[in-house]
């Protein structure tokens, strides 16, 4: 009798023989209901008889706080329970049409729909539907009454912009989808859900546009999913640690977003996007190196400050990265490559300082990932506050007590500066723990260890797959249309194609500069024929 666990609930192939089916019963029905939801007390029974001489039994089976109670009390209990009783008292064959009357005629309900087993009416139940037992009859309906406490639609706090759309996703599956259909109005949008956690059963859906993804990938991205055998889905990290390509590379290989534009320009871009329910932040593959430097806002403002913002952004991860190796390369190995004046200047700054640079930069990089770790857990009001006081009162401690000196404070405070301008948190980050790692590698070896483990990192991108797509597309690949929107970012009229290595419909924009022509030749002529009428 262990069908009833949510485990055997949520398998997508279990056979249909193996359900428990529903009986004409409705105490039956009830009774085993109870048994398997037992000790969870938010499940609500309610009864009720209909008809003239109250003989026509009925129970609704809800989760408490998961159900709209207005729409139950009016929609529901009041059609049933008030205009119900109009029914005589036995009318003949009234139980072999009862279930079409109520199905069809007296619910007034945009959602319902019919089964006839106890496994799929648990499910829903523990979803958030609405089930009606009627006694007598076999089937059960199950009424869409979801209502469970959402957070309203806001401008997503971790990826802001100045000119653009200020909605976001949030944690409703549903939502999430009707904004991105919103900016999509195209049947061609797909969405196919499933349900994946054998106890959570989270929803699941993959959103397509199926004349512009290649199918190979719509099928790799279902593939991996149903692959997928897990107690509990409750945030979509999960999905990305159980999808990707490589699980121990530090570089992401999958996008996370929070705001729908970004999703729907990626869908017309020919890419999946995976919506996941309980979480603001959808999943987008596959992925470049290159998309984790783009931002929503560079399309919304003119090409050329999005370009020089773009370059700045890689400025950025290149300081980020190698800042404080290099400075550790030169002032230990290389001083002679630096000009004699920059050499003294830097050597009377480090006077009385006991470590060696390498030591002097992992003190100041460890206790500025302190209190960046410490601003993101304290409170909104007070964290600012204090990543910027302890940031100044311990910098300024450390180089008055000659623990550091003056030139290392500025440049990890630089090298933070620069991490915040690249726009992805996750992309970010892998940024960070390299950084470490050439902060090593300079200290043993100088310039050449430094070298040598950028080597070894672009050797790692450049092996590294996003779905079947090279890490470091379109560089690798050297594909002109697609080099249009990589460091630059050409104007819109120039970007004809769409990236080629995951799209069947490579034009998204047609040239119709003839057209344009034409109208340009009949306006002229227009005006000279009203020209001509006037001097007549």
């Amino acid at each position: 009798m262990g069908l009833f666990t949510r485990r055997k609930l949520a398998e997508e192939k279990k056979d249909e023989s193996q359900k428990i089916k529903s009986s004409k019963s409705l105490s039956e029905n009830i009774g085993l209901v109870k048994k398997y939801l037992k000790d969870c007390d938010d499940i609500v029974y309610k009864e009720f008889r209909v008809g003239l001489e109250q003989k026509l039994e009925f129970t609704l089976v809800y989760t408490d706080g998961m159900i709209d109670r207005d729409f139950i009390v009016d929609s529901v209990l009041g059609e049933l329970m008030i205009h119900a009783r109009e029914v005589p008292p036995d009318p003949p064959q009234l139980k072999d049409k009862l279930f079409e009357l109520v199905r069809y005629g007296a619910i007034p309900s945009v959602e319902i729909k019919e089964i006839d087993n106890l496994d799929d009416a648990v499910l829903a139940i523990l979803t958030g539907d609405v089930i009606l037992f009627m006694d007598g009859i076999e089937k059960l309906l199950v009424i869409g009454a979801k209502g469970w406490p959402t957070r309203g639609v806001s401008e997503p706090s971790t990826e802001s912009v100045i000119k653009g759309p200020r909605d976001g996703f949030t944690e409703t599956y549903r939502f999430n989808t009707a904004l991105v259909r919103r900016r999509i109005r195209d049947p061609k949008l797909k969405l196919k859900q499933m349900q994946i956690g054998r106890r959570s059963c989270t929803d699941i859906g993959i959103m397509y546009i199926e004349d512009i993804a290649m199918e190979s990938l719509v099928e790799e991205v279902q593939r991996r999913l149903k692959t997928i055998d897990i107690d509990a889905i409750l945030e979509s990290g999960y999905i990305e640690e159980l999808i990707e390509d490589n699980s121990f590379s530090l570089f992401p290989q999958v996008k996370f977003t929070e705001r729908p534009d970004k999703v729907a320009a990626a869908l017309l871009e020919g890419r999946v996007v995976i919506m996941v329910d309980n979480t603001p932040f959808a999943i987008i593959v596959p992925v470049t190196v290159t998309s984790f430097f783009q931002a929503a806002e560079d399309y919304y403002i003119r090409w050329l400050p999005a370009t020089i913002l773009r370059l700045l952004r890689y400025i950025a991860g290149v300081v980020t990265l190698i800042a404080p190796a290099t400075y550790i390369a030169v002032t230990a190995y290389h001083p002679g490559i630096l000009p004699s004046e920059l050499v003294l200047s830097i050597a009377a700054a480090r006077e009385g300082v006991p470590f060696p640079a390498v030591i002097e930069a992992l003190i100041m990089e460890i206790t500025f990932e302190l209190l960046r770790e410490a601003g993101v857990r304290l409170p909104v009001l007070i964290g600012g506050v204090v990543g910027i006081v302890g940031g100044l009162v311990i910098g300024q401690a450390a180089v008055e007590a000659g623990i550091v000196s003056p030139i290392m404070v500025i440049i990890v405070a630089v090298t933070a500066i620069a991490s915040f301008s690249i726009p992805d948190y996750a992309f970010s980050n892998a940024f960070r723990l390299f950084r470490f790692l050439l902060i090593f590698s300079a200290g043993f070896l100088g310039l050449y260890g430094m070298i040598l483990m950028i080597l070894l990192i672009l050797g790692h991108m450049a092996k590294l797959k996003s779905f079947g797509v090279p890490y470091l597309s379109p560089f690798v690949s050297f594909v002109s249309s697609d080099m249009k929107d990589t460091v630059p970012r050409l104007p819109l009229f120039l970007m004809r194609k769409r990236p080629l290595q995951t799209v069947r419909d490579k034009i998204r924009l047609v040239n119709n500069r003839h057209l344009i022509n034409q109208l340009e030749a009949d306006a002229e002529a227009s005006n000279k024929r009203r020209d001509n009428s006037d001097k007549k």
